[in-house]
């Protein structure tokens, strides 16, 4: 079991270096990875698997939803969508867990492009609606926090 729990995360990692090339990302040193980020798509992205996972482990329904909102509002492929995905999962790890992902990453957002929060609340909307019992009170925390962040409050 440890073997096999071993590659599995060897496969992990070697999958969050690979879709992280493809994309062009490229860490900065001495900086949180989420500094790093250029592509507000990216950031929408790995907002979008945060907000998802704060109402708990997500199904393989709502990852599919999630991921058709990314590239419906992004205009990304559905290739680039899920590496976005897989890269946007590892800054959400890396950003201690969802709740503390979502303000770092919005105020990255907010640098790279203000207008990126259209599209980005569309995403959010869509994953609100795709699941079962509506809005946990962490997802609506973190939509006054990006609100507060957007100075809409």
């Amino acid at each position: 079991m440890a073997a096999e729990a071993t590659k599995e995360l060897s496969d992990m990692a070697s999958n969050v270096l690979s879709a992280a090339r493809r994309l062009g990302f490229h860490r900065r040193l001495n900086t949180h990875p989420v500094e790093s980020v250029d592509d507000p798509a990216l950031a929408i992205s790995a907002i979008g698997i945060a907000f998802l996972e704060l109402s708990g482990l997500p199904s393989s329904e709502q990852h599919a939803a999630l991921a058709a909102s990314i590239s419906r509002h992004t205009g990304a492929d559905t290739a680039k969508t899920e590496e976005m995905l897989i890269v946007g999962r590892w800054l959400v790890t890396e950003s201690n867990g969802p709740q503390s992902a979502i303000p770092r990453i919005s105020r990255r957002l907010q640098k790279l492009d203000p207008a990126a929060f259209q599209p980005l609340l569309s995403v959010l909307n869509d994953v609100g609606q795709s699941g079962t019992g509506g809005l946990t009170d962490r997802q609506r925390e973190a939509l006054d926090d990006i609100a507060r962040m957007m100075k809409l409050r």
